[in-house]
């Protein structure tokens, strides 16, 4: 089972595929190319993620969550040689921070898994909610549920989880690829936007603390 769902996850070369795109000529495709503007430009990060004037706040989570979770798959999906079941076989952050699944379905219970198993159920279960129209509705007019901050706030705490992974077990392998720059800016951008509109638990953010305090952050 498990290599079947590796196999889903990965194409040939390694990387994941971005699993949702968004439908040009709707309002969120606009503040898609709105933010990808902004951030190209050159901007400072922290002026890129501020929700513009006139926008609704829900979309503009919306754009981010489903952006940062296509861009975060294709930067683990280009280090997922270096993290196996022999090299990663619990899903942690250092010595200190373990993270253990848990969603409604398969695991209960919060359960110990491997990195890249833990990655590959992360992922699903990311795909599955931003596909489920009654959480990121599609359609013009349809409103957003009244607990979808909360989901996203789920969805943005695990994918964080990427980031302490990757930096903290697999960094050397970042820079041998020469990826560091790119890895550091997404970062940076995520960061800056969860703190914006605080998404996340500053106790989830504890295992990068150093990173941040380098960067001024």
């Amino acid at each position: 089972a498990m290599a079947l769902c590796l196999k889903q996850v990965f194409n040939k070369d390694k990387t994941f595929r971005p699993r949702k795109k968004f439908e040009p000529g709707t309002q969120r495709f606009e503040l898609y190319k709105k933010a990808q503007a902004s951030l190209k430009s050159g901007l400072d990060l922290k002026a890129v993620v501020q929700l513009p004037p006139g926008e609704s706040i829900n979309d503009w989570i919306a754009v981010h969550v489903v952006d940062f979770f296509n861009r975060i798959n294709l930067i683990y999906g280009t280090m997922s040689e270096y993290c196996t079941e022999r090299s990663c076989p619990i899903m942690s952050g250092g010595l200190k921070y373990e993270y253990r699944w848990q969603d409604d379905s398969k695991y209960k219970k919060p359960t110990k898994l491997s990195a890249p198993q833990y990655m590959c159920m992360l992922m699903d279960w990311i795909e599955m909610l931003i596909n489920n129209e009654d959480i990121f509705p599609t359609r013009i007019g349809v409103p957003f549920p009244k607990q979808f901050q909360q989901v996203c706030t789920k969805i943005l705490t695990r994918l964080f989880r990427v980031f302490v992974h990757v930096y903290i077990h697999h960094f050397d392998s970042i820079i041998n690829m020469g990826a560091e720059a790119h890895v550091n800016t997404c970062y940076k951008h995520f960061y800056y936007f969860i703190r914006e509109f605080s998404l996340i638990d500053h106790r989830e953010l504890e295992p990068l603390v150093r990173i941040l305090q380098g960067w001024g952050g």
